[in-house]
């Protein structure tokens, strides 16, 4: 083992990468060879402790980065190149950083749209994106989308992910793909989605319908034939209240999820966490009859609170997430797992580590020490009061997690280390 692998090492040594140091890239490339050479292998099957708060999230784009700086790889090379570097790679950044929970992710918008036919933007340094000026999907073919061939391309390389992933871990296998409403924007367009909820919502419900219908569930279908004990996690980032509003978020986006929990016999391991926004509920209230966008009629049933976290437990039953976004106390989805018996993630977002948007970074550290404290405390809690209260069939026995929502080369990793560090120090469980 490394003395970059035990935590704080890691985090300092991306730091002085970071800064430019040079003996810092070459210690980083050592560890980046031996990693992709497979020397790290027996690391990555440790598992994640279950007596205390768990540390996870999204940081593929600074795998990314970490792999074009190290070796001039642009993005396609990256992401498509070799699944076995990809995923020793992205474990090793985890580790670097101090996560205890190991996960692999991938471009997920970029990649199911790709995997349909929609044309793609692979910028050098940055994940892929659908091409705005070439839509796959038209109002005059929408009914042509037939099923991608799932043997071939973007489904194969994902396959083989999730193949090494479970080789290199021994954790269950997750899927990851985009749902209905982010697929339908990344491949229909943003802005033409839009205008279709607003003037048509019944032509968006159709369409959701047919994603569902021919994308989405044969591709599922297929995952779970060859990992029977696998779960599958849909992204709708786009489908949330923040953009679309909570009625449409309702109508629309939950509602054609629904059908691929409720109508197939592995809905109970299909889930989506990032839905982002809650707090939009509360600001209609205060305006209700400003709130008409996509209504049907002319009259559309407003969606509180209380609703929403409701409409998002039928999708995500597990564990109960509050990400940066969604402006509501920490306080509330505290209880709302308690309430449930489920475990707490809490979101950090990528604009609380842009070490580019921090003017006083003193300060920083000070409100991330206090924020830290007070998610891994709500984490704790939740942990403990649920192991009193017992466990039911459906909760699953990790301890809760704090979740980073994005991490890229420009995230602040002092500020990475203060949150990991109080995961640490403070998230020991009674259980």
């Amino acid at each position: 083992m490394t003395d970059e692998l035990e935590f704080p090492a890691g985090c300092r040594l991306l730091s002085r990468w970071q800064a430019g140091e040079s003996d810092a890239t070459a210690r980083l490339k050592e560890i980046f060879d031996a990693t992709i050479a497979g020397e790290f292998d027996g690391i990555f099957a440790r598992p994640a402790p279950e007596d205390r708060v768990n540390v996870g999230g999204s940081l593929n784009l600074m795998t990314l980065n970490i792999m074009n700086a190290l070796y001039g790889m642009e993005s396609d090379e990256f992401y498509k190149g070799d699944a076995e570097r990809y995923v020793r790679t992205t474990l090793m950044s985890r580790r670097l950083l101090g996560m205890n929970k190991l996960y692999v992710s991938w471009p997920v918008y970029g990649f199911t749209a790709e995997a349909m036919g929609q044309a793609m933007m692979y910028p050098d340094k940055f994940p892929p994106g659908s091409d705005p000026d070439h839509a796959l999907i038209t109002r005059d073919n929408w009914r042509d989308i037939a099923t991608p061939e799932l043997s071939t391309g973007i489904p194969k390389i994902i396959e083989e992910m999730i193949t090494v992933y479970q080789r290199l871990t021994g954790l269950e296998p997750i899927l990851h793909l985009s749902a209905p409403y982010s697929l339908a924007a990344d491949t229909f367009g943003q802005e033409p989605l839009l205008a279709v909820l607003v003037h048509e919502p019944e032509f968006a419900v159709e369409l959701m319908d047919h994603l569902v219908d021919q994308v989405l569930q044969p591709w599922i279908d297929r995952f779970f034939q060859r990992f029977a004990n696998g779960w599958v996690e849909l992204s709708d980032a786009s489908g949330s209240p923040f953009f679309i509003g909570p009625q449409n978020c309702r109508d629309v986006a939950i509602r054609s999820i629904r059908r691929l929990i409720d109508e197939n016999p592995w809905g109970h391991r299909v889930y989506n966490a990032n839905f982002r926004g809650d707090y939009v509920t509360q600001a209609e209230a205060k305006n209700r009859p400003g709130r008409r966008r996509g209504a049907r009629n002319g009259a559309q049933r407003a969606v509180g609170l209380e609703e929403l976290t409701d409409l998002k437990h039928s999708v995500c039953r597990d564990f109960v997430i509050r990400l940066q976004d969604d402006g509501v106390p920490v306080s509330f989805y505290e209880k709302q797992a308690i309430d449930r018996n489920v475990p707490l993630f809490m979101g950090i977002g990528a604009s609380q580590i842009d070490r580019n948007s921090i003017e006083d970074m003193q300060a920083a550290r000070l409100d991330t020490e206090t924020a830290a404290a007070q998610r891994v405390g709500a984490i704790r809690n939740v942990a403990e009061t649920i192991a009193r209260n017992g466990y039911d069939n459906r909760t699953q026995p990790w301890p809760g997690t704090v979740y980073f929502e994005d991490i890229s080369s420009e995230s602040s990793f002092d500020l990475i280390e203060i949150i990991i560090s109080a995961a640490l120090d403070q998230g020991n469980l009674s259980l």
